[in-house]
């Protein structure tokens, strides 16, 4: 506690001189440290490799998305928060207005993007003018440690980040209810969104605002005229990438009654020619899930569908020793039958009537997600038929549904998925 009470006042007393930087002040820094994040890549890429079991596509494809969230921020710093901007007006009055920094802002950070969102909501928070005090995830601490450590030699004063790494359910709870807080960034789970929510509406003060992104549970229609090929690769990327540890990875697969068994046949084919094991392998396809607590939670859920008949494929594994779960397909009658999100490599199967898609597509909706949607077709009034009845932050129409680009793809979740931006 005593080192939360002198990181927020070092921060609150370092916060004005930044904030009266300017944009383009601020933005250099920001720049400095997207160098030195490209610069040091292969130490980066290294650490997520040992720390949180990432591929080395993966982590390579991370360092890019740290750097381009502070090329990002930087770029809106300079636009939002320049000169004031002058309005028009009655003769003899000058309207003006502009945007500065609230204070000091709260960044709680996942560990299964442990480098780039860690990263990007502190760029975002520095970028608007304000100091940060940042809580990574417990399981890593390392990669949040260099990274700040970056951030300080692109120019940063250091009393204007605070790294304060620990239990979730104390050192986070104690930063969101201190008084002096300006504002919250979160990414991770629902049930941490909502007692974050509710911890900020019960201080005294001014009211704070909560920026979430939260999981879901993300669905990809595919109907009959979809190229089956191209479907089974975006499948597999979306499905089992990163060993399914992705807020946007795919959860639910809606197929067509008619093609829905040729599909699991191919599906079947792509998963066995997955490799599990070391990520710092470049063979390697699937690495460990995160941790024992991860692991016994997507086995639950496992155990849940092994008892209805509905495991309809695993992954066959080698003798590995670490917390490894074969990606797993299942097959489900309605969305309904998944309580919450099993955050891992299981991919449901729902067959749905071709004639009719928006039934299913209403029943995934009522789930009351909103993140990632897919859909495959070669017919535009399908993709339009579907994402009329599934409102989701993202929609992506024969790709992959993971992977959004800083800039390019615009991300955020609506619903149990987050607050937006």
């Amino acid at each position: 506690p005593a080192m939360i009470e002198e990181a927020h006042q070092r921060a609150a007393a370092a916060q004005p001189a930044w904030n009266a930087l300017g944009g383009d002040g601020r933005a250099r820094v920001l720049e400095a440290m997207a160098d030195a994040v490209e610069a040091g890549r292969e130490s980066l890429c290294a650490l997520m490799v040992r720390e949180a079991g990432k591929t080395w596509s993966d982590a390579i494809a991370e360092t890019r998305e740290a750097a381009d969230f502070c090329r990002y921020y930087a770029k809106l710093a300079r636009e939002q928060f320049g000169a004031p901007i002058t309005l028009t007006g009655p003769v003899g009055e000058r309207n003006t207005y502009g945007l500065h920094g609230r204070g000091v802002f709260v960044c709680i950070s996942p560990w299964n993007v442990p480098l780039a969102i860690f990263t990007g909501q502190i760029a975002a928070a520095l970028a608007a003018g304000n100091a940060v005090l940042a809580k990574p995830a417990e399981q890593t601490p390392l990669i949040a440690h260099k990274a700040v450590k970056l951030f300080y030699g692109a120019g940063l004063h250091p009393d204007l980040l605070a790294l304060l790494p620990g239990d979730g359910a104390k050192i986070g709870a104690a930063l969101v209810a201190h008084p002096g807080i300006a504002g919250v960034a979160f990414t991770g789970g629902t049930d941490t969104a909502r007692a974050i929510n509710r911890a900020l509406a019960g201080r005294d003060g001014p009211i704070a605002p909560l920026i979430a992104e939260t999981g879901g549970l993300n669905g990809m229609f595919v109907d009959t005229t979809a190229l089956k090929e191209q479907v089974i690769d975006d499948v597999i990327a979306s499905a089992f990438g990163a060993a399914g540890q992705r807020c946007s990875a795919l959860r639910l697969l809606f197929l067509p009654r008619e093609l829905a068994d040729d599909y699991i046949a191919a599906l079947k084919g792509a998963m066995d020619m997955l490799k599990l094991g070391d990520p710092a392998d470049f063979a390697v396809d699937v690495g460990p899930v995160i941790d024992l607590d991860a692991q016994e939670a997507l086995q639950r859920h496992l155990d849940t569908l092994a008892a209805r008949g509905q495991v309809l494929h695993r992954t066959s594994t080698p003798d590995l020793n670490g917390r490894f779960f074969a990606p797993t397909l299942a097959e489900i009658g309605d969305p309904a039958e998944l309580e919450r999100e099993a955050f891992g490599p299981i991919l449901h199967v729902v067959r749905y009537d071709s004639q009719a898609p928006e039934a299913m597509a209403e029943a995934l909706a009522a789930r009351g997600y909103g993140l990632t949607l897919g859909v495959h077709s070669r017919l535009e009034s399908f993709a339009e038929r579907i994402m009329r009845a599934v409102p989701a932050g993202n929609v992506y129409v024969n790709r992959t549904i993971t992977g959004a680009v800083v800039g390019v793809q615009p991300f955020g979740g609506e619903g149990l998925s987050g607050t937006g931006p």
